[in-house]
């Protein structure tokens, strides 16, 4: 299992190298790609993946992507208010065939794994984004490393036992101060390519810190949901790791959270 687990984050690595580096429609499609599997994963979970509602999801996800490759934002929240719209038109007129929970998910699951997903492009192409979207990484698998390594030296008070037994408070503080020392040398090291920023180091140690704690909450969301529907990853797609959402779970916050830290702090 360990073989397979590296082997899967090294092919990961490689592929995030490929494709983020890149940037541009590699990335989009890339990110489209994730964002559709993820959102079946999530749907799969609350066995609508398959019915009406999770279709209307899966286009309003071909929608939110089209409006944003060509920059169409202010039609975002008609779509969105139509999605609703219609998810409530076949709630209504199929009564009682689909439950309450059903419809929240489909329309929560565009925005919880397609909408914050897609701040992973957007941080990609903003300004210096090519330097500033691997902060998106560093603050996600970094704060998990370092949260592993200070939970396994010194973690004795538990985070949230219920849900995460092994997860500790010191570990948590350890993986965003881990993760704002990796910014601030991310940030010294390429200060003079982002120059968008006043001060480089202090600006991405920031983002990282406050990405790691949004991405600690992220991951804890994610086993949350597992929990509540008794399973153990969301996929078999990625070996050793499950599926997307097991993968990219945390980074689903850490994208958006970079994002704006950075829109705040340019």
């Amino acid at each position: 299992m360990f073989t397979t687990r590296l082997i899967s984050g090294i092919v990961l690595i490689l592929i995030a190298l490929v494709t983020v580096g890149s940037g541009g429609l590699l990335l989009f499609a890339t990110t489209v790609f994730i964002s559709m599997t993820g959102l079946f994963e999530l749907y799969r979970v609350m066995k609508i993946e398959r019915n009406p509602l999770g279709y209307m999801g899966y286009l309003t996800v071909v929608f939110y992507y089209g409006l944003l490759w060509f920059q169409k934002a202010e039609f975002m929240m008609l779509m969105f208010i139509a999605f609703l719209m219609i998810l409530m038109s076949i709630y209504v007129f199929t009564f009682p065939k689909y439950k309450t929970e059903e419809v929240t998910v489909a329309f929560l699951g565009v925005f919880y794994v397609a909408v914050m997903l897609s701040y992973l492009y957007q941080v990609r192409s903003m300004p210096d984004g090519k330097y500033l979207v691997w902060l998106v990484f560093l603050s996600s698998w970094g704060c998990d490393t370092c949260a592993y390594c200070v939970g396994m030296l010194i973690g004795k008070h538990k985070l949230a036992p219920v849900l995460s037994p092994k997860k500790s408070i010191e570990g948590a503080v350890g993986g965003a101060i881990g993760s704002a020392l990796l910014g601030l040398i991310y940030g010294t090291v390429f200060s003079g390519a982002l120059t968008e920023l006043q001060s480089p180091g202090a600006a991405c140690a920031l983002a990282c810190a406050i990405a790691a704690v949004i991405s600690q909450i992220g991951d804890l969301a994610a086993s949350a949901i597992k929990r509540n529907h008794q399973i153990k990853d969301y996929g078999k797609l990625i070996p050793g790791h499950g599926g997307i959402l097991d993968r990219f779970d945390s980074m689903l916050f850490t994208a958006p959270a970079i994002y704006f830290a950075m829109t705040f702090l340019r």
